[in-house]
């Protein structure tokens, strides 16, 4: 009986024994191993990666179900076994075979969404375009964030018209772009500079009734200091407060950079205060970084009145940055 009392009570909001006993019991998974009571991502991960290198479809098919019911979600993980090799993408028509025989809904679309994610990570487009091509022909779910991942691919290769055409492909295949897609494009051409093309997405957004999000924003100030316009990104910075818009730390670091690098250092100290007191985190990390830049130019005044600004807000200084401020807090 000593024996009995020292056996822990399991409260009774625990899993159902019955859930125990089917994994001892069930003949539905080909493999030996019994699953641990509560699995993780990274342990059906890995089970996947095995049964991916295994050519095992059946155990593959089994796990992709499994996970889900198991509330452990794919990952950018989950089909590494896919690598930038025509042998190891030669099992991908099995594979997208095998993903149609999943779960109808959320188990089928994530995992061929997790599918597309990975192709671009290694960047095999036309393999991705075969894929979305067969979740076309099947109806297995394509909306607009299917295609997000194959955007950003292109779009930071610089490869704009394949950009359009993805989006063209969007429209024909009925998941038609949103505020995202766009902004991938929008970025691209900010960042070379390119303000024409730029202004063409702005005008299809408008077109469409979409409106500016954050990402948005981020790409038109960057565009705006990529092409000397400082005082263009700060009318759209207030434009985001006006709109409510919440801003990134790159959207700010954008402007710092952009007044520092023209000599505006006072001006930069400026902007840093001016747009602060809405987002704590945000506040902390811009003055930081302001700091950062003022000690690497030698402009020690103005990093000096970051730090006390810092201070006064009650904005925490990170150890190296502190290391910085006690060698110049003294500095007249």
């Amino acid at each position: 009986m000593s024996l009995v009392r020292r056996i822990p009570h399991k409260p009774q909001n625990s899993r159902s024994v019955l859930t125990y006993a089917a994994r001892f019991f069930s003949t539905q998974n080909p493999t030996l191993t019994p699953f641990p009571d509560v699995p993780t991502t990274a342990y059906y991960d890995n089970l996947v990666i095995a049964a991916g290198h295994s050519r095992d479809f059946d155990n593959l098919h089994y796990l992709l179900n499994k996970r889900v019911k198991d509330h452990c979600f794919n990952t950018t993980n989950t089909f590494r076994f896919l690598t930038n090799t025509d042998s190891s993408l030669s099992v991908l028509d099995d594979l997208t075979k095998t993903l149609a025989r999943l779960d109808r809904g959320f188990t089928r679309k994530s995992a061929y969404d997790s599918l597309i994610a990975r192709l671009c990570k290694i960047e095999r487009v036309d393999e991705v375009l075969r894929v979305v091509d067969f979740m076309a022909r099947g109806d297995y779910g394509l909306n607009a964030c299917t295609f997000h991942p194959i955007l950003n691919v292109v779009t930071r290769k610089k490869r704009m018209d394949d950009a359009w055409g993805v989006v063209d492909l969007m429209r024909r295949v009925g998941a038609p772009p949103d505020v995202p897609a766009f902004n991938y494009l929008l970025m691209a051409y900010c960042f070379s500079g390119d303000l024409e093309a730029t202004a063409g997405v702005l005008t299809r957004m408008e077109e469409e009734g979409m409106r500016a999000d954050t990402r948005t924003y981020d790409a038109l100030v960057l565009g705006a200091c990529k092409a000397g316009k400082v005082e263009g990104a700060l009318v759209l910075i207030r434009r985001m407060v006006d709109d409510e818009v919440p801003a990134l730390l790159s959207t700010h670091v954008y402007v710092i950079d952009s007044l520092l690098g023209k000599g505006f250092y006072s001006q930069a100290v400026k902007f840093v205060r001016s747009f602060s007191g809405r987002d704590t985190w945000l506040d902390t990390e811009s003055f930081g970084s302001l700091a950062k830049k003022l000690i690497k130019l030698r402009r020690l005044k103005e990093a000096k009145q970051v730090f006390e600004e810092m201070n006064a807000r009650g904005l925490v200084i990170g150890d190296k940055l502190k290391d910085s401020y006690e060698k110049i807090k003294n500095y007249d």
